[in-house]
């Protein structure tokens, strides 16, 4: 997994809780890493998840919810380092559209050794789209998170419906998603 995410997560986990929470926390993790990670390099998900875990321990937060916390703070770094993604599209379904075919392809330019999760999205009628993510990491409260905070930066409202399931090892969530009901 790359190292944005968990530098990211700290990040927020600095906001949220202060420096010195998150110094302790790292030192009472015993990850592979010691905690210290770069933008551009590989960990193990698990140290995200064990991170998670004792933000959780600490805050009293479901680590639900904190992964779904996180997934509105990365939209929100996404959307500042970038703004190229979001430029051309006008609407959040078609956001959510392009992440498969548009933002991943440039993300595997920029980080080639990326492992990404597979979207897959139709529109079964108008103001809906399923959106199917598929990973072999745990992150489906992150991704709906994601999803909700791409409502947030087009105007819109929507409600989220999710199904989880396993699929040959994979984290498989089901979105089904409407616009203009919450």
């Amino acid at each position: 997994m790359k190292g944005i995410v968990f530098v990211e997560l700290l990040e927020m986990a600095e906001d949220a809780f202060g420096e010195d929470v998150v110094d302790s926390i790292i030192e009472t993790a015993d990850l592979a890493s010691g905690g210290s990670y770069t933008s551009v390099g590989n960990y193990p998900c698990e140290e995200l998840m064990t991170l998670v875990r004792a933000f959780s321990l600490h805050s009293g937060i479901p680590a639900e919810e904190l992964q779904r916390k996180f997934g509105h703070w990365m939209m929100d770094v996404f959307r500042r380092h970038y703004p190229g993604f979001f430029e051309n599209q006008p609407d959040s379904f078609s956001m959510l559209e392009s992440i498969e075919d548009d933002i991943h392809v440039e993300v595997r330019k920029l980080y080639p050794d990326a492992d990404l999760p597979t979207f897959e999205t139709s529109r079964p009628e108008p103001g809906s789209l399923n959106m199917t993510y598929k990973s072999p990491r745990p992150l489906a409260e992150f991704c709906h998170g994601l999803i909700e905070a791409s409502f947030g930066k087009f105007g819109e409202t929507a409600s989220i419906e999710r199904a989880d399931r396993n699929e040959d090892g994979l984290t498989v969530a089901d979105f089904r998603i409407k616009l203009g009901s919450e």
